[in-house]
């Protein structure tokens, strides 16, 4: 009865949530103290349910429980521990259960750290994400309920998908939810904010962290599965514009854009009316992202399902979430006004365009991914829009965007002087562009775009190195410069842009300078790559804890020189055998990786392999933890916390739409 247990905590989590979704909302309303209070409790009974739910699910895993239908389809006695615990969310039913524990987790969140909001504008957040829990658990329980029974259940199941058997799938999936459902707060509190006709300096100051969280998690969940494609499919790629990557970055734009719009509406009081339109943008697309992946309109590595009846259930969903928060935003935000005005060359203005270029951008990635989708469905024919679009449309937009990034932190909030800023940069831009254009040069053939990339981040980094620079000269105490430095909001945007300057470099270093061979080899043969010679030294047989594997022995030398011996596989799982894996090996390095992926056995003792060399590519990863860092450190700042208890703090309330000069 352990099953019916976690069954019966999911439905009293729903339960709790219909009633969270309308007793705040009375309580804020009629102004009844004792009914908004109710927000905060039930959201952390909502969260309790939902872990004694996932828990369950979680025991019939480890018990190898398979009269449970999910665990028969995703486990077996074979299979380790470690992706007993992981395969709770590698399928459909089980990472939809994992999505509303966290969706359970961000709204106890809410309630234990955002006790300073205003009672109404914290009852009406939380009676938002009481009804958007109504709507995935009711999905949930309805449509995808992961503790349905077989009657009688077998005596082994079938296995977890082994392409998710990988540590890299540990992280991928809740971080990549974390990141998703937290947009869910951000849109919360935009709605708040609309219903109570609030929408100030204050609100932005309430929202940044919350976005910056969110916006943190969703940049690390897209750099793990990006980090897993690439070792994992042995193919070496990274990103493929895969319609379901797509539907995770979509929602990383428009956050990426809100984050920036923010920060002029709680400085400034500037592009209100905008921001609100990005936080519902924003949650709509990860419905729209749910919708993708668990629908059965696309066939990926990445999908969950192939139900088109669940697809009905969330479509529904994307449009009641559009219907209602446009209608309110049609209704609210022409009160809201659209701030004060300020001159063309200031941060508000950059910021701006930046916002613009990063819809833009949006706005190409939407089209080219479900563009095809609707051909489809009306049976207008079936196109594929691969890369090659997404590389003529979308670079281009990010080129102007890396020179705004730099320009933007040496600009003056309201107005800024042009011959000053010509004065400070000229320096830094000459030297930019002697980095841009000498650094291609250390791997051979001069590209325009390529030198042009290495341009943008030098310029970034060196705009960066001169920002900290000015804070650092003066006549003040050394002390207090440093903390001026190292305040968390400055140290962290200036984090995540040379994050995103490092990015760049990989992206531009890999893209021109790749090689891939694909080769023939028996034991004792060398192949070479970019100046690297693979040797095979033997074929072996291996046998791991639910599979056996073909093993390649390379080593891999430099003029004469040891690098690495590299040990690719050809992996059979037990409950899947006819379905064999590729386990790449890499050797990493600062600025190169060596890359070796096993394929079919050919004739005799020939094997077929793919030989990579990629520079750069640490460089990709490292930049996607440096951006995360700097928005986890922008998000830590304590002048939220000290804002918070001022707002907190006794007297009259007042409309806070002051105008804040850039520190």
């Amino acid at each position: 009865m352990v099953a019916e247990l976690g069954n019966f905590a999911l439905i009293l989590a729903l339960c709790l949530a219909l009633i969270q979704s309308v007793l705040p909302l009375v309580g804020a309303g009629t102004g009844s103290l004792r009914l908004m209070r109710t927000g905060r409790f039930l959201a952390s009974g909502q969260f309790v349910f939902l872990a004694i739910a996932y828990g369950v699910l979680t025991w019939a895993f480890l018990a190898s429980d398979f009269s449970v239908r999910y665990v028969a389809s995703h486990s077996s006695l074979a299979q380790p521990t470690m992706y007993k615990v992981t395969a709770v969310w590698g399928g459909h039913e089980g990472s939809l259960l994992l999505w509303v524990l966290l969706l359970g987790a961000w709204g106890l969140a809410v309630a234990r750290f955002s006790r300073s909001l205003p009672r109404e504008m914290l009852a009406r957040v939380l009676a938002v994400m009481g009804m958007i829990s109504v709507a995935f658990i009711a999905f949930t329980v309805f449509t995808s309920n992961p503790f349905d029974r077989i009657v009688p259940g077998p005596m082994d199941g079938r296995g977890m998908n082994p392409l998710l058997q990988d540590p890299g799938m540990i992280l991928h999936p809740p971080l990549l939810y974390m990141g998703y459902v937290g947009t869910a707060v951000v849109f919360a509190l935009a709605m708040a904010a609309l219903m109570g006709g609030r929408l100030d300096a204050a609100w932005a100051r309430w929202s940044r962290p919350w976005t910056t969280v969110a916006w943190v998690f969703l940049t690390l969940g897209i750099a793990m599965g990006s980090w897993w494609a690439y070792y994992e499919l042995g193919w070496g790629g990274w990103w493929f514009w895969d319609p379901v990557e797509n539907a995770s970055f979509l929602p990383w734009l428009t956050a990426t854009a809100l984050l920036h719009s923010l920060a002029v509406s709680e400085k400034r009081g500037g592009l209100k009316v905008w921001t609100l339109m990005l936080a519902i943008i924003t949650f709509a697309l990860t419905v729209l992202g749910a919708f993708i992946v668990r629908s059965g309109v696309i066939t990926s590595v990445h999908a969950f399902a192939t139900d088109p009846d669940r697809g009905v259930f969330l479509l529904a969903m994307l449009a009641a979430t559009l219907l209602g928060s446009l209608t309110l935003y049609a209704w609210r935000a022409p009160r809201v006004g659209l701030g004060g005005g300020f001159h063309w060359l200031s941060r508000e203005s950059l910021l701006l365009a930046n916002n613009v270029l990063l819809t833009v951008a949006f706005a190409a990635v939407f089209i080219g991914t479900l563009y095809p989708l609707v051909l489809d469905a009306f049976g207008l024919g079936k196109i594929s829009v691969g890369p090659p679009y997404f590389d003529t449309v979308f670079a281009p937009l990010m080129l102007p965007l890396l020179l705004l990034m730099g320009l933007g932190p040496t600009v003056m909030w309201k107005q800024s002087s042009p011959a000053e800023v010509v004065r400070q940069l000229r320096w830094v831009l000459l030297a930019s562009i002697v980095a841009g254009g000498l650094w291609p040069l250390t791997l051979g053939a001069w590209r325009p775009l390529t030198a042009l990339s290495l341009m943008l981040g030098s310029w970034i980094v060196f705009t960066a190195a001169l920002d900290i620079r000015k804070r650092l000269v003066g006549r003040q105490p050394l002390a207090t410069r440093l903390r001026r430095v190292l305040r968390p909001s400055f140290l962290g945007m200036h984090l995540a842009h040379v994050g995103l300057a490092m990015v760049v470099v990989a992206i531009a270093m890999v893209n021109t300078y790749e090689v891939e061979r694909d080769v023939r080899m028996q034991p004792g043969e060398t192949s070479s790559a970019a100046g690297f010679d693979f040797t095979l030294l033997r074929m072996e047989e291996v046998r791991g804890p639910n599979y056996d594997a073909d093993q390649a022995v390379v080593t891999v030398t430099r003029d004469g020189r040891p690098v690495a011996t590299l040990l690719p596989q050809r992996r059979y799982y037990d409950t899947q055998p006819q379905n064999p894996m590729h386990q790449a090996s890499l050797h990493r390095a600062a600025t190169r990786d060596v890359y070796v992926s096993l394929g079919e056995r050919l004739v005799g003792d020939a094997w077929s392999f793919r030989l990579y060399y990629k520079p750069y590519m640490a460089w990709m990863w490292s930049g996607a933890l440096l951006l995360a860092l700097g928005g986890l450190l922008a998000a830590c700042d304590k002048r939220y916390r000290l804002a918070k208890r001022r707002e907190r703090a006794p007297g009259p309330a007042v409309e806070v739409n002051r105008e804040v000069t850039a520190s």
